[in-house]
């Protein structure tokens, strides 16, 4: 394609891209952008002011902040907090008991019907550390860290399907469109690494999360803060490397054209995701040597492989885990971690609270451990946090899908309450908010919402949850949505 024919074809996409902003801004000798630069004015409160030509430029925080980074450890499918962290010596005594009618009435279950029988814990608990947490027998490593640890036992949600869940877990709302909390972080505060991506997903299990890449998607923010998913297997990156036959030197020549013709147009038409589509480029041509070389397990001691349980070339959440600590070492703000295979339905072998679940907790035990240790011994934890949680809880009764006894052990998804713990700056270790009824259903004092979860996590990074918001159909869309939110302060070092 001609020099002239690439102009021709970026004036057409202008021209269907054109809006009735565009047409005020340039109508009446620019008139009409001036009310629009005021309408914008008026609704700003945040607005970051990254570098023109780098939207991943490192920013300081507008409030004073305990945080500049954050690795986010979330258990696909809802992990029973009965079997791990809730421990509730009244629901052993009702085991195998009706379910009480009140605990029925009103309630919207996705599997259970009639009325179930209650159902103990399916593993024995005790008590560790100085805090004397109550730990399950089937988390021997983190058990040994528990002082670390801040629990918030109440979190709520009013979802109880698992992807309108995921979603409001992590972008606050329950549909698709809206920014990650990745996004959140970097478009407020950038980057501190300029050869990688602020916002770093690594999956295992083997699958997706049930709404896929929504889970860390940019939304209406500049598509730049969306989370780059990176693998522990093979290249780091889908498609970072250089086709065969094309030489580094060859890309670059290609990319400096690129450039030039994206700012021609930005310069013309001031589309800011010109800006973004330059700086991806340039990012993913970094990349190709960085993301090898940060990705590189095999650069780590013996006894670090050995204390995560790490296999260099393999997909698995212990590789992540210590992926996530060689991210965060080398700047990356914020990691994402989604593990697969926590929906303990009871309705087959992989979904059982004896066989899936205790799987699930070995593989993912010994390294959640490693990292919090390997992260103190560093010094990385004064000011990284890392949370742990699912996108709701599950019943103290057992599952009876259509009314009948399931062949193995299973518990219903409950949205009522459930655990999240969070350790590193910032929070309180060793630490307990919130506590559940006798039997781990509800909250019995200190209810905890989501979208304080939220503003709590952006005033631990400097951000008042009310004034971090980007304009978009008209309003101020904000991670804590239009609801009440407060900081959960209980729980701040």
């Amino acid at each position: 394609m001609t020099r002239e024919k690439l102009y021709q074809q970026l004036n057409r996409e202008s021209l269907a891209a054109t809006t009735r902003r565009h047409f005020l801004r340039d109508s009446a000798l620019g008139l009409g952008a001036i009310w629009v630069a005021a309408e914008n004015a008026a609704a700003a409160n945040f607005s970051p002011q990254h570098l023109a030509t780098n939207p991943l430029s490192p920013l300081a925080p507008p409030l004073p902040a305990k945080v500049n980074r954050v690795i986010y450890l979330h258990m696909v499918g809802a992990p029973s907090q009965l079997e791990l962290f809730d421990y509730k010596p009244d629901l052993n005594a009702l085991d195998g008991q009706d379910c009480p009618a009140s605990f029925l009435e009103g309630k919207r279950f996705a599997f259970i019907n009639g009325t179930p029988k209650m159902l103990g814990h399916q593993y024995k608990f005790a008590r560790y550390g100085d805090c004397g947490a109550w730990v399950s027998e089937q988390l021997p490593h983190l058990s040994q860290v528990v002082d670390e640890l801040c629990f918030i036992k109440t979190v709520q949600t009013d979802q109880f399907n698992h992807g309108p869940a995921q979603l409001l877990v992590h972008t606050g709302a329950t549909q698709m469109g809206s920014p990650s909390i990745g996004s959140w972080v970097t478009w407020g505060l950038g980057s501190e690494n300029s050869d990688l991506p602020g916002f770093i997903v690594l999956l295992s299990g083997g699958r997706l999360p049930r709404v896929g890449k929504a889970l860390w998607s940019a939304g209406f923010l500049p598509s730049v803060y969306q989370g780059v998913q990176c693998r522990s297997q093979g290249d780091p990156v889908l498609n970072v490397s250089n086709p065969e036959g094309v030489s580094r030197q060859r890309r670059r020549a290609v990319l400096d054209t690129l450039e030039q013709l994206n700012r021609e147009s930005y310069q013309q038409f001031g589309d800011p995701e010109t800006l973004t589509r330059i700086a991806q480029y340039e990012m993913a041509f970094r990349m190709q040597t960085a993301a090898p070389e940060a990705m590189d397990l095999s650069r780590e001691t013996t006894d670090t492989l050995e204390a995560y349980g790490a296999e260099p070339g393999r997909e698995s959440f212990a590789n992540n885990c210590l992926l996530a600590r060689r991210l965060v070492e080398q700047g990356v703000r914020d990691v994402q971690l989604f593990d697969w295979g926590w929906d303990t339905h009871g309705s087959n072998k992989g979904e059982s609270l004896h066989h899936g679940f205790r799987d699930k907790c070995s593989q993912t035990d010994r390294p959640i451990a490693a990292l919090l240790r390997d992260l103190r011994q560093r010094g990385l934890l004064e000011d990284t946090l890392v949370v742990w949680g699912g996108e709701f809880g599950r019943t103290p009764m057992r599952e009876n899908r259509m009314g009948a006894t399931m062949a193995y052990m299973g518990r219903d998804h409950s949205p009522d309450a459930f655990t999240i713990w969070m350790a590193g700056a910032g929070v309180k270790p060793g630490f307990t908010f919130g506590e559940t009824d006798a039997v781990g259903y509800t909250p019995a004092v200190n209810p905890v919402q989501l979208r304080d979860l939220h503003a709590t996590l952006l005033h631990l990074l400097g951000f008042d949850h009310h004034e971090l918001s980007y304009s978009f159909k008209g309003l101020d869309q904000r991670l804590t949505g239009v609801k009440p939110a407060r900081v959960i302060e209980e729980i701040l070092a």
